[in-house]
């Protein structure tokens, strides 16, 4: 069985402080996938790049303390790439990609909109990008067999089940009907599947990933389900369980871990 957690960690030093790695040592995910690291390369003591078992992969953002990527392997990659060749988000650490034989797991950080029309506008531009990249993972599915998980947050929530206001979000980003209806194509007409969705097709209040810090969102539940494991059809068929850990708080953002009946 292979175990993927996707986690935005909001800080990878405030998600050690409140015990990331004793968990990461108790559940053992083969692969966990991080976003918004929000570290620079100097700043990682050997504690964050070699925690236990796991060997560190990171994409930093160029502005110190912003966005990031990371990846942290119990099972040593063939290769390790950055980016998607686009120099604007690429300089932002929004993609890291891990290659095993016939195997490629993403962590991905897909920009905010929410501080503004500007940052919404730049979130579009990411959307065509990432849209035509993922496209072409999905050629490359297609005609080398090669499997891909594309873990991290997503900023979107799909529909009326994955937030619990969505009534009062209809004219929020993250909630869009161009953002949704971006979703439903990725979805549909690209053929990647939603693994968690396709395990649990109907949860409402246990789906959400992500509480806002404001008010009293996480003690009410107010929240969104915009974490996500996106997987080309073979593998996504191989999933046997999807959970969204509670228990403890590492961030803003609860872990979300699939088991696939797969090995590396």
């Amino acid at each position: 069985m292979l175990r993927v957690t996707s986690l935005n960690v909001n800080g990878i030093r405030a998600a050690f402080r409140k015990g990331l790695p004793a968990w990461l040592e108790a559940q053992k995910p083969h692969i966990v996938c991080m976003q918004e690291i929000k570290i620079s390369e100097p700043d990682l003591t050997p504690d964050l790049t070699h925690p236990g078992e796991y060997h560190g992969h990171f994409h930093h953002a160029q502005k110190k303390g912003y966005s990031g990527v990371g990846l942290y392997l119990n099972h040593k990659a063939e290769s390790v790439a950055e980016g998607m060749a686009c120099e604007e988000f690429d300089a932002e650490g929004r993609i890291i990609r891990a290659d095993w034989n016939d195997l490629s797991v993403i962590s991905a950080y897909l920009p905010s909109g929410s501080s503004g029309d500007e940052r919404q506008t730049a979130k579009y531009r990411f959307l065509d990008h990432f849209e035509q990249w993922i496209n072409g993972l999905m050629q490359e599915h297609r005609d080398t067999g090669r499997e891909f998980i594309i873990c991290g947050d997503w900023n979107i929530a799909h529909h009326e089940a994955d937030l619990k206001n969505w009534k009062g979000n209809l004219k929020n980003s993250g909630f869009l009907p161009e953002e949704r209806a971006w979703m439903t194509k990725v979805l549909g007409e690209l053929a990647w599947v939603d693994v968690y969705r396709s395990l649990h097709p109907d949860t409402t209040d246990e789906c959400y990933t992500w509480w806002s810090n404001r008010g009293q969102a996480w003690a009410k539940n107010v929240g969104w389900r915009i974490d996500y494991q996106i997987a080309t059809p073979g593998i996504a068929a191989k999933a046997r369980s999807a959970t969204v850990y509670k228990e403890e708080r590492f961030s803003d953002h609860a872990p979300l871990t699939v088991d696939y009946d797969w090995s590396l």
